[in-house]
C-alpha cells in the first residue's frame, strides 16, 4: 500500500502540513500549477507581542497565470531580514537556544532564487528538526495530463500510489469517482484536535507557521503532531540571549 499526498508548496507552513508529510509515503510538490498572490506560497504567520505577524519572500512581478515554478525571489538579502526578525521575536522562547543554530543555518544557507526550490530548502530542513522521515517529489517530473482531479489521479497513477491523502478543503471540487475508477482509495485528513502547547502572548493561535511550535517546544515538538514523531525524554535548556 503506497499513500501519497499532493499539494502546492508553501514557506514555512503551520504544523499540519508537516503532519500530512508524515502519514504519506510521498509527497508531490503541486508548483506546476497557477501562482496566487497574497497567499501561502511565499508568506506565512509568526506569533508576536503585537499579534499575527506575516513574513513573505518578496517576489518579482510576473503575467497573471505564471506558475508556482516560475515565481522569482526579489531582494536576495531576504533570508538575512527574516532570521532576524525571527531572532528578536523568539529570543525569549523556553527552546530557543536549543534550535536557534539549525534554523540560522536554514535561512543564512538559503540560496536559491525560485519560490519553488526556497520552499522546498525550509520543507526539508524543517523535516530534519522535527525528525520526520519523508520522500518529496515534484509534479512536474511525472508529466501529468489532465485539468483537476484528472490530473490528480495522473500523478497518483504515475507515482504508483494506492491511496491518496488530502485535506477537507478538497472537498469543494474532489471528484472521487475518478479516483475511484482507477482503483486509487481517497482519504481525507483531520486537521482538528491538536493539543495546545506553551505559547506566548495568549489567545492561543494553531495557524501560525511551525517555527513557533519549534522555538517553544524544540526537541519535544513532534510530540504535539499526529504522527507523534519523538524523542522520548528529549529537553531544552533554558532560553538565552538573541542571536544577531
Amino acid at each position: 500500500m503506497k499513500r501519497v499526498a499532493v499539494v502546492q508548496s508553501n514557506y514555512i507552513p503551520w504544523k499540519g502540513y508537516f503532519d500530512l508529510i508524515a502519514h504519506v509515503d510521498e509527497f508531490i510538490l503541486f508548483d506546476d500549477v497557477q501562482y496566487t498572490d497574497r497567499d501561502w506560497r511565499n508568506r506565512n504567520l509568526v506569533k508576536t507581542a503585537a499579534g499575527p505577524k506575516w513574513l513573505s519572500v518578496p517576489v518579482r512581478r510576473g503575467p497573471r497565470g505564471r506558475l508556482i515554478n516560475e515565481v522569482v525571489a526579489s531582494d536576495p538579502d531576504w533570508p538575512r531580514a527574516h532570521w532576524l526578525l525571527l531572532a528578536q521575536t523568539y529570543r525569549k522562547a523556553p527552546c530557543f537556544e536549543a534550535v536557534a543554530p539549525a534554523i540560522e543555518r536554514l535561512y543564512l544557507g538559503c540560496r536559491h532564487d525560485r519560490l519553488s526550490d526556497i520552499n522546498r530548502h525550509f520543507l526539508e530542513g524543517l523535516l530534519d528538526v522535527l525528525g520526520i522521515p519523508a520522500h518529496l517529489t515534484r509534479a512536474e517530473d511525472y508529466a501529468a495530463t489532465g485539468a483537476r482531479t484528472e490530473r490528480l489521479v495522473d500523478l497518483c497513477r504515475k507515482a504508483g500510489a494506492d491511496e491518496y491523502l488530502t485535506g477537507p478543503a478538497a472537498r469543494a471540487y474532489l471528484d472521487e469517482s475518478l479516483f475511484d475508477r482507477a482503483g486509487i482509495g481517497v482519504r481525507w485528513f483531520d486537521y482538528s484536535g491538536y493539543p495546545e502547547y506553551p505559547q506566548a502572548h495568549p489567545p492561543f493561535d494553531h495557524h501560525v507557521s511551525v517555527l513557533d511550535l519549534i522555538f517553544n517546544t524544540g526537541p519535544t515538538a513532534a510530540r504535539y503532531l499526529k504522527s507523534a514523531r519523538h524523542l522520548e525524554n528529549a529537553q531544552c535548556p533554558a532560553a538565552g540571549p538573541a542571536i544577531s
